[in-house]
């Protein structure tokens, strides 16, 4: 059986607000459910762990929350309001995050269908064939010319390197790292890790203690 992965504590330690599990199937960073849940099991309790999820139906992503302990979920599809509403119901409590994609600043008008069935946005680059981590940066100085209706986290390509450029321009209510602080995918860097980290905290900018809501 496969030890608890001692970089996920780690990362933990250094004081982010959540850590992020990949239920994707065929994807790099894949966890099965029961190694999921050990490593779910294996973290502070304060500590938010979110489920990334890729068109499950409602109730498949109600049994994988049930079976590993997760605190908070994202949906990194095509999954609609309706979906939203039945996590909500079949879920209370879990937080409930929306990923889009954006390639135009168009694309930020579909966050107004899902006020009132997520508590928050994640804004990812827009890829033609696959759903994240990718590395690819969002254009930072359009979308601070958008607004949206709920709290929301900028992911897409941050790193150690662009992370103070990216915060000078937008103001998320979090940041979600992937690639860009990966030495390959699904390992970890804790060394870029905490050089980012650093660099937040040199401009001055908090850690929160979990998600926006």
């Amino acid at each position: 059986m496969p030890a608890i992965p001692s970089f996920k504590i780690a990362i933990a330690a250094l004081g982010v607000s959540a850590l992020g599990f990949i239920a994707v199937p065929n994807t790099p960073r894949y966890l099965p459910q029961a190694e999921m849940a050990r490593w779910v099991g294996s973290l502070p309790k304060t500590l938010e762990k979110v489920g990334v999820f890729l068109d499950h139906s409602p109730t498949a992503i109600a049994t994988w929350v049930e079976g590993t302990g997760l605190t908070a979920v994202q949906l990194h599809g095509q999954e609609s309001p309706d979906d939203c509403h039945q996590l909500a119901a079949l879920l209370p409590g879990i937080h409930r995050i929306k990923a889009l994609r954006i390639r135009h600043l168009q694309d930020l008008d579909k966050a107004a269908a899902y006020v009132g069935c997520v508590e928050t946005l994640l804004l990812d680059a827009h890829h033609p064939h696959r759903a994240g981590g990718t590395g690819q940066t969002l254009n930072w100085p359009a979308l601070a010319q958008g607004s949206l209706p709920l709290p929301w986290i900028l992911a897409g390509g941050l790193n150690p390197d662009n992370i103070q450029q990216a915060l000078l321009q937008v103001q998320p209510q979090g940041i979600d790292l992937s690639s860009g602080v990966e030495a390959k995918p699904g390992d970890k860097d804790l060394g870029k890790v905490r050089r980012l980290l650093q660099h937040i905290r040199a401009q001055g900018w908090e850690i929160a203690p979990s998600l926006p809501l």
